[in-house]
């Protein structure tokens, strides 16, 4: 990542109004924002402009964000970006999920600014470092 542009997040949520609230949240943090509808919408976006990381609920149409994550671990163009994914449900399978197909992390919805964007750096760390594989998190839920 360049330190000359600013870090590009995608924002993938079907959530009109949750989805304008994180734009709102990332972009005071200094991030360049750019939003998805839903998982289809959110897959060209991303090949349209590669972000540096993601954001995207899970529970979506056409196109939900754990199949969306599996499509983009089974392209060498799109494997190593880091996704956050979101979502209302907090049960083990859900979150064993996420960690199973790699996200970079999961929160739970209803997610704080704060809990977000500590979350967003600590991926963007990690990347930094080049660890593109996701933490283990063991018998312990990531966030």
């Amino acid at each position: 990542m360049s330190d000359d542009r600013k870090t590009r997040i995608l924002i993938i949520d079907d959530d009109i109004g949750f989805r304008d609230l994180l734009r709102i949240h990332l972009s005071a943090a200094g991030y360049q924002v750019q939003v998805a509808e839903d998982g289809v919408t959110g897959g060209r976006a991303l090949l349209a402009q590669t972000p540096d990381l993601i954001v995207s609920d899970v529970n979506m149409p056409f196109l939900d964000g754990f199949e969306l994550l599996s499509l983009m671990r089974s392209d060498a163009t799109t494997a190593s970006i880091p996704v956050i994914l979101l979502s209302g449900r907090s049960d083990g399978d859900t979150m064993a999920k996420a960690v199973d197909l790699g996200a970079a992390d999961f929160l739970t919805k209803p997610v704080t600014r704060d809990q977000l964007l500590e979350s967003i750096e600590a991926c963007l760390a990690r990347t930094r470092k080049g660890r593109s594989k996701p933490p283990d998190y063991g018998s312990t839920p990531p966030v």
